[in-house]
């Protein structure tokens, strides 16, 4: 089929995945590392990668034949995926609202950028930080504030018990600890 009769669609950058959408009317939450992290890469993509990726696509397009020059396709493809980032971070930039844990100093309720200590029922002990959508990472222990969890535990105090639905059941979590400061 002719290149002229397909269509390139750039549209799909507003489609996330769930766990990066922010409900409607809700501000972008982040604390000052998350934002740095994100103004890092957007950085790395716009200054570093994109004007290399630029003159390896001139380099393939000027050899020639393009529908079989592996370069030029797969230059053109990579560039689109970086703009759509770029397009992506650029906008949770502007709409993100940081926030200092650090500054709320000594606290023992839960707040946005705490890192709260819990203990289940059968005495397991895990250690959560409650950070931005952007930033979660539940696998090293940073979970949205969005997230059901990090709901449940807001405004809690330290000593207090919160029931949590969960897909294998109810639990029962005390809050052993509430520190703002932490891994964030």
């Amino acid at each position: 089929m002719s290149k002229a009769f397909t269509r390139e669609d750039d549209s799909g950058d507003d489609e996330l995945e769930p766990s990066l959408r922010l409900p409607v009317g809700v501000k972008n939450y982040i604390t000052p590392n998350g934002y740095r992290k994100l103004r890092e890469e957007l950085d790395q993509l716009w200054k570093v990668e994109r004007p290399v990726l630029v003159k390896t696509i001139t380099w393939a397009a000027s050899n020639g034949d393009r529908s079989e020059n592996g370069d030029y396709i797969y230059g053109k493809k990579r560039l689109r995926e970086i703009d759509r980032r770029v397009r992506f971070l650029r906008k949770r930039l502007e709409q993100a609202e940081v926030v200092d844990p650090a500054q709320r100093g000594e606290c023992e309720q839960v707040f946005f950028g705490a890192t709260v200590t819990v203990c289940d029922s059968s005495g397991c002990e895990s250690a959560y930080c409650i950070v931005g959508v952007d930033e979660a990472d539940a696998g090293n222990g940073l979970i949205s504030w969005v997230s059901p969890l990090a709901r449940a535990l807001l405004k809690l105090r330290e000593g207090e018990m919160v029931t949590l639905r969960t897909p294998s059941g109810i639990q029962e979590l005390e809050i052993l600890s509430v520190s703002y400061g932490g891994p964030v």
